[in-house]
């Protein structure tokens, strides 16, 4: 009962971790490794709290010396471990984000590129006498050669 407050404390703040954590799975694309690796760090997180003299026997049996050494030993390596993660993830998106970007840019170019060209083409000629003869007689000859293929 000495320590009943902090315990209470500490427990309470690794359920509502497991339970945000939990929530979120169906928003976020999670692995199951990590799934099972948070829900083991809840679990050994929460019996540590219950039985810090087991810590300190584990510690003491890997050549640490105090349970508090070891957790802070593994607090180390996990806070590595999620450094190391959060900035792959910040990589991968920024590769996808240029990708995007590029292929926006492409088509973008090529819509004004189209655009452009089509608005020339569609520039009128002034119409001569001897100009829209020549355009009927195109006319007539495009449709034969139409009739033929068919």
């Amino acid at each position: 009962m000495k320590y009943f407050w902090i315990q209470l404390l500490l427990i309470v703040g690794s359920v509502s971790m497991a339970l945000v954590f939990i929530r979120t799975w169906g928003q976020a694309k999670n692995r199951a490794w990590k799934r099972l690796a948070f829900s083991a760090f809840v679990v050994v997180n929460v019996y540590a709290v219950l039985r810090p003299t087991d810590v300190t026997w584990l510690a003491q049996l890997l050549g640490v010396g105090r349970g508090t050494d070891l957790v802070l030993y593994v607090m180390v390596l996990a806070m590595g471990f999620l450094t190391l993660n959060t900035f792959l993830r910040f990589r991968s998106l920024e590769k996808k984000i240029t990708d995007l970007a590029r292929t926006v840019a492409i088509n973008e170019g090529v819509r004004h590129n189209d655009e452009r060209l089509e608005a020339k083409a569609v520039v009128p000629q002034p119409a001569t006498p001897d100009s829209a003869a020549a355009t009927a007689a195109e006319a007539e000859a495009g449709a034969d050669a139409d009739s033929v293929k068919a």
